[in-house]
């Protein structure tokens, strides 16, 4: 048998891309946004995105708390942050997204948010993007738990499902674990993109860069993948 033969060739392995970022981070709203503009520049690299929890607030309570006291506790007040808001919604108008501050009422803890992305399964991207979408554009309370439910079926989700599984504690203590192994790991801003555990690049870099980081990663991504194999490849981190 010709070993060599029937190995697959890097050409069809996918080099998983591994983004770690919070629904609430701006810059991860206008980072995907990005990352999805680079890999349309290298389209002959096959990757598999996957999206890794972060807190970026993890002090705020799981009920959540107003955007004003947010905004004091984290800013200072709330006029301080209109300079900011101000430059985010410039840099997410660039990329083709509307970023509505004036229309945001509540500061979620996000752990329910990561939740169901974590059971979107392959359709984590989208449901990513509805709870982005529904914070930043639209101003939706991630704190009602019936606004997440029609979010996970409006991507295809089971509801009654979701909202079952909302009720209860089903991978909060998964969805913490991952959260701090970023932090254990060294990432300490987001969005952060580690790209086939060879390369990481963090901030919401412009898409050329991104694309070239891709290509990059790709060459050694490979080679870790013919040393190691798939399943020690693949680790993030």
């Amino acid at each position: 048998m010709n070993v060599a033969a029937n190995a697959p060739s890097a050409s069809v392995v996918k080099m998983p891309i591994d983004v770690v970022s919070d629904v609430v981070c701006p810059w991860c709203f206008i980072g995907k946004k990005r990352l999805e503009s680079a890999l349309a520049l290298k389209p002959d690299i096959p990757v598999e995105v996957r999206w890794r929890p972060y807190f970026l607030n993890d002090w705020i309570p799981r009920e959540g708390i107003g955007r004003e006291q947010y905004l004091t506790t984290k800013f200072g007040s709330p006029e301080r942050y209109k300079s900011i808001a101000t430059r985010v919604a410039a840099a997410a108008a660039a990329e083709g997204l509307i970023y509505a501050s004036d229309k945001m009422t509540r500061q979620p803890n996000t752990i329910d948010a990561h939740r169901l992305i974590r059971w979107a399964g392959d359709k984590a991207g989208a449901m990513k993007q509805k709870l982005m979408d529904l914070y930043f554009t639209q101003g939706g309370d991630l704190t009602d738990r019936e606004v997440l439910v029609r979010a996970a079926s409006d991507v295809g989700l089971d509801g009654n499902a979701i909202r079952d599984r909302l009720a209860g504690d089903i991978d909060v203590a998964e969805v913490t674990a991952d959260a701090e192994a970023a932090k254990q790991a060294g990432v300490d801003g987001v969005p952060c993109y580690v790209f086939g555990g060879v390369l990481a690049v963090s901030g919401a870099q412009a898409p050329e860069d991104l694309a070239n980081a891709i290509e990059r990663a790709a060459a050694d991504y490979a080679k870790r993948y013919a040393e190691l194999g798939e399943a020690a490849a693949a680790r993030p981190y």
